[in-house]
């Protein structure tokens, strides 16, 4: 059956056993499919990755919250107020 694998990189859990930071260091920064018997178990994803993507994700939560506002009435004050 085929598994869509969702990187450019990929390595044998063997691989990623006998040698991690090896795997890690060879997809140059980006994540690794990891695979067990030619199926993609879970993805390798370096920590500056994985901290970029979280910082994404963060910043779609506060665009959906922008959105979900955009209608409310103002507040009345001024920056004085603050």
């Amino acid at each position: 059956m085929p598994y869509p694998i969702l990187s450019d990189m990929a390595a044998s859990i063997s691989e990623l056993k006998a040698n991690p930071m090896k795997v890690v260091a060879s997809g140059d920064g980006r994540a690794i499919a990891i695979l067990n018997r030619n199926e993609p178990v879970f993805y390798c994803v370096p920590a500056a990755a994985y901290e970029a993507l979280m910082a994404a994700l963060g910043d779609v939560d506060l665009a959906d919250l922008v959105k979900s506002r955009v209608r409310e009435d103002p507040v009345p004050g001024s920056l004085g107020d603050l």
